[in-house]
């Protein structure tokens, strides 16, 4: 892989980002005002319910780590959506840039759209609701890694998907985590739901992480074991979006529908 091919495909999307005050308030805007929206419900909770009596910003918590989640996978999926929508997509890859390079550096920056959305959001979290991420401590990282991570897999499935059924297939791209959120157990224990059910949700990462944050906020007890669980959940999941990618890509290529997925 060459950096420089790697680093001129970022810079094209971050003059898009710069370039465009609209595109920069879109992604503070909807972060922050869940966060607020989110620091409310919370501090509601705390003053009527002895459960989070003694854990100030549980919820507000848990929502900002699942945003971090939303972003990442939202902002991988729009660059690559950025590219079908400019009818640039044809010319990405007949340029030299390896399928590899445009994966790595969609998921570098990415992570700077990420970053512009979230950061305003743990920033308002601390003065208004006394909140801070870095309540969770040096598990935080990881816990960080883990989100980021799934959410680039599902980003790589979801543009598999365009690569393969086109520009229909956008809808998944804006539904994919709605539909995990109610199985990742992000705001409640996996014992709330049904036996049945924490079978299949045992598959997901998500349930580790957050998991994890309850256990670190509400009992101060750090558990790596479901630090290590996400992470290798993670990267096998990773391991597996990528493969998909490359035979949709491959896929598209041999038939001959690569040109026809910007239109």
């Amino acid at each position: 892989m060459k950096f420089h091919r790697m680093f001129a495909l970022m810079l094209r999307h971050i003059y898009l980002i710069k370039s465009s005050l609209p595109r920069i308030l879109d992604l503070i805007y909807w972060p922050t005002i869940q966060i607020i929206l989110w620091g409310f419900i919370s501090k509601f909770f705390t003053l009527h319910s002895d459960y989070y009596n003694h854990t100030v910003g549980i919820i507000l918590s848990a929502a900002i780590l699942y945003d971090f989640l939303f972003r990442s996978s939202i902002s991988f999926n729009m660059l690559f959506l950025e590219e079908i929508w400019s009818r640039n997509f044809t010319n990405l890859f007949v340029s030299p840039l390896k399928v590899s390079e445009i994966i790595t550096a969609l998921t570098l920056t990415a992570l700077l759209r990420t970053l512009i959305g979230i950061v305003p959001a743990i920033l308002v979290a601390s003065p208004f609701f006394g909140v801070s991420l870095f309540d969770l401590g040096p598990p935080l990282f990881l816990l960080l890694l883990s989100l980021y991570f799934f959410g680039i897999t599902l980003g790589l499935l979801v543009t598999s998907g365009l690569l393969r059924y086109g520009p229909a297939f956008e809808n998944i791209a804006w539904s994919s985590l709605f539909l995990l959120a109610p199985l990742g157990c992000v705001y409640y224990p996996l014992s709330i739901l049904p036996e049945w059910l924490q079978v299949l949700t045992k598959i997901l990462p998500l349930v580790y992480i957050f998991e994890e944050v309850r256990s670190i906020l509400l009992n101060n007890v750090v558990n790596y074991s479901n630090i290590v669980i996400a992470l290798e959940l993670n990267l096998i999941y990773f391991v597996g979006a990528v493969i998909i990618f490359y035979l949709a890509f491959y896929g598209a290529r041999k038939k001959g529908t690569l040109i026809n997925v910007g239109e």
